[in-house]
């Protein structure tokens, strides 16, 4: 297939931001809390999915969540600064790389995020790069808490597609999660997997996608 692309979407975490999902549940053990089997099960991924989807707000999650790890007394600022944990940095290089990129196409953000993680990542960008939200970065963001679904629901990708008037095939998708790739691709997304070491930076040259990189 040659078409053209001529938008690209980014997924968040994992790609434009380094992330460690590893780090909260090391954080909990530290308090002698033991989780790995509780971030597996049923209840805990519907209350994120929820939580996610924007369906509860910050306060109901962290009620339910403080009752599933038994920490129902633990204060809202030493929870969020627990459930931040898990957010690491987005290089400069990253930035700069994205800039370059948007000269030559349509680039959208979309994240499965939350409201508290959120918070931090837009102060981060905010502070940092001087960028008040991830629409000046972007043509346009969109976030699973605002839009009410998620990935890998193929409506979310629909979402885009119509509200943008993208064409599947002219639009590359990036991101680390096989279903979410598989999502896309369902829709006639173009589609990049990247690698958990791989640097999105390096499938790009002058802002260019590099030769290859889109069978």
């Amino acid at each position: 297939m040659n078409t053209k692309i001529k938008n690209i979407i980014f997924d968040l975490g994992g790609v434009v931001l380094d992330i460690d999902e590893g780090i909260i549940v090391k954080e909990l053990e530290k308090m002698d809390i033991s989780v790995k089997e509780l971030f597996h099960s049923e209840e805990f991924n519907d209350v994120m999915s929820k939580f996610d989807t924007g369906i509860y707000t910050a306060p109901t999650f962290r009620k339910r969540m403080k009752a599933l790890i038994g920490q129902e007394k633990m204060t809202d600022q030493r929870f969020d600064a627990i459930w931040n944990s898990m957010l690491l940095d987005i290089p400069r290089e990253r930035i700069e790389a994205i800039e370059k990129v948007k000269k030559h196409y349509k680039i959208f953000l979309m994240s499965n995020s939350n409201v508290i993680h959120y918070d931090l990542y837009v102060r981060d960008l905010q502070l940092r790069f001087g960028y008040n939200e991830f629409d000046e970065l972007f043509n346009k963001s969109y976030f699973s808490f605002a839009e009410h679904l998620e990935k890998p629901d193929p409506r979310f990708f629909e979402l885009i597609l119509d509200h943008e008037g993208l064409v599947p095939e002219e639009t590359l998708f990036i991101d680390d999660t096989e279903a979410n790739i598989k999502a896309a691709q369902s829709l006639g997304i173009r589609t990049y997997h990247i690698g958990r070491d791989e640097l999105v930076r390096n499938l790009f040259e002058g802002g260019v996608l590099k030769e290859g990189v889109v069978s």
